[in-house]
């Protein structure tokens, strides 16, 4: 018989700026996520010096905060909660979660789900009514997880993005936050 290891997920925001081996974990492990499909836009990675400057980026936007999942201590994925610009009182009832992605070699063992789950609380922690979302129809494990977390599709678009020379669908989500919480999740180093 033997024995499953236990791996420990963390989450945490991200402050005003990254240690460098924080960043260029972040960058490693986005990098590796895009080579699997998995990019928050980019198809391909770019070079460092632009993943840097991005990350370094997100950093001082003031409407974004950067969530940061590890697993085992090694940086394995992020995702940005978005705040509506201040001019935008029609829609300052709602959020956006975005960029989400966890790198291969780390999934399966809960990074996206509490992800997900650090970006909705935050988002109620701020006030917020709604978490909107969007994803390429492609992102099958990612589309499964936002709907078991309670998020509802409200439509799709067939020319979402470009891949490969061709379209590719999206799909549009929104979650009502002022509905109860979710119940708690299972002990946190649990997949």
């Amino acid at each position: 018989m033997t024995e499953q290891a236990t791996r420990t997920v963390t989450i945490e925001q991200a402050g005003e700026k990254l240690r460098p081996a924080d960043l260029h974990d972040l960058c490693d492990a986005a990098d590796e996520a895009i080579r699997a499909g998995g990019g928050f836009g980019w198809l391909t990675p770019p070079g460092r010096e632009l993943m840097e400057r991005y990350w370094r980026g997100v950093l001082i936007v003031p409407e974004r905060i950067l969530f940061i999942g590890r697993l085992d201590g090694v940086i394995a994925g992020s995702a940005q909660l978005v705040r509506p610009a201040r001019n935008n009182e029609a829609q300052s009832h709602a959020c956006t979660l975005t960029t989400a992605f966890v790198a291969s070699w780390a999934r399966g063992n809960g990074v996206a789900r509490r992800l997900t789950q650090a970006v909705e609380d935050e988002a109620r922690a701020l006030g917020y009514r709604i978490l909107n979302l969007d994803v390429r129809a492609t992102q099958t494990g990612a589309i499964h997880l936002y709907e078991r977390a309670g998020f509802t599709r409200w439509g799709t678009h067939p020319h979402y993005a470009w891949v490969d020379g061709r379209p590719v669908a999206g799909h549009y989500y929104y979650k009502d936050l002022t509905l109860s919480p979710p119940a708690s999740q299972p002990n946190e180093s649990q997949p």
